[in-house]
């Protein structure tokens, strides 16, 4: 039996038996027939290290499409390489070193390259890319599913 108390910011729960975690995976889910290649690219998403740079948005722009947006001030349309690999939406930049002949008393403006990814489920097309004021916008729609119904024969072994 869990016995919980509560502390100034935490939680501590305590049990009386030794309780061991089993991980329960897609693809062992009796139900879940298929599914490997779904956990796969959840397992390679979490694995990218996307650091927080640059920070983006996703919105829901209609029932059946979103906008993803990402600051990328200072990079030009050249700078910029967005591509779909095995579903997945993968947006790339690199400045070029424009320093040359420069004599910088303060450099603030860190001109980092980025990778960020983005998981797209099956019927995610992407759309457009505009650059806007700083800000790279990627339309994706999501094609609605039609219901099929497929009846199959039983025959005699």
């Amino acid at each position: 039996m869990g016995v919980a108390t509560e502390g100034p910011a935490t939680w501590t729960v305590a049990f009386d038996k030794d309780v061991s975690m089993t991980k329960l995976t897609l693809g062992s889910h009796p139900y879940l027939l298929g599914f490997d290649q779904l956990e796969r690219l959840l397992e390679r998403n979490a694995k990218s290290g996307n650091e927080g740079y640059p920070p983006f948005n996703i919105e829901q722009t209609s029932t059946h499409s979103y906008r993803i947006t990402l600051a990328v001030a200072g990079f030009a349309e050249h700078d910029l390489a967005i591509t779909v690999e095995d579903r997945q939406l993968v947006i790339r930049g690199r400045q070029r070193d424009d320093g040359e002949g420069r004599v910088y008393l303060h450099r603030g403006i860190a001109a980092r390259q980025f990778q960020r990814s983005f998981v797209l489920a099956d019927g995610v097309e992407v759309g457009e890319a505009i650059m806007e004021n700083g800000l790279l916008h990627v339309d994706l729609t999501r094609a609605e599913p039609e219901t099929v119904v497929q009846t199959i024969r039983i025959r005699k072994g």
